[in-house]
């Protein structure tokens, strides 16, 4: 590997690491903010009635539901849809980590079911604007993978 392999391999895993951690926040700050629909039949209806005010589309799975063909066409439609009307789209492996940002960690599936986390929206309703810097650091991310013909981008949360 030559240094100039090594210095960009360096950088490029420092952005990933700060794109992660952006995309941590920004859940945390949308669910607080009640910015945030979870599930793929609430993100349809929500798509449906007020797409304008969708700013980021997260579909999350790990390997186990790569063969769950019923979800991949629910995400195949949801991509076209963010597509179509210009939302940011982030793909996101690690749903265990992703469980615990939005504190659904050990929930018994008994009394109070897990919610579906393979789809969330990001909302930012019209009449309260909120601005964060997290939500900005994911949208320059998602420009920049665009840029490259990248349409949606991976990110992979990591267990801590």
């Amino acid at each position: 590997m030559t240094l100039e392999e090594t210095v960009c391999s360096s950088s490029t895993e420092k952005k990933m690491e700060s794109v992660k951690q952006a995309l941590e926040e920004l859940l945390v700050a949308a669910q607080r903010q009640s910015c945030l629909t979870a599930g793929v039949f609430e993100s349809a209806k929500l798509m449906n009635v007020d797409s304008d005010s969708i700013v980021l589309c997260i579909l999350a799975t790990d390997e186990e539901d790569e063969d769950d063909i019923a979800l991949q066409i629910h995400f195949t439609l949801i991509q076209a849809f963010c597509c179509d009307n210009g939302i940011n789209i982030v793909r996101v492996s690690g749903m265990q980590r992703l469980a615990e940002v939005l504190g659904e960690a050990g929930v018994e599936n008994n009394a109070n079911e897990a919610r579906d986390l393979h789809c969330l929206l990001v909302t930012n309703p019209h009449t309260n604007a909120w601005k964060n810097s997290a939500l900005e650091k994911v949208g320059s991310y998602c420009e920049e993978s665009r840029s490259r013909n990248l349409w949606v981008p991976c990110v992979s949360l990591q267990e801590r």
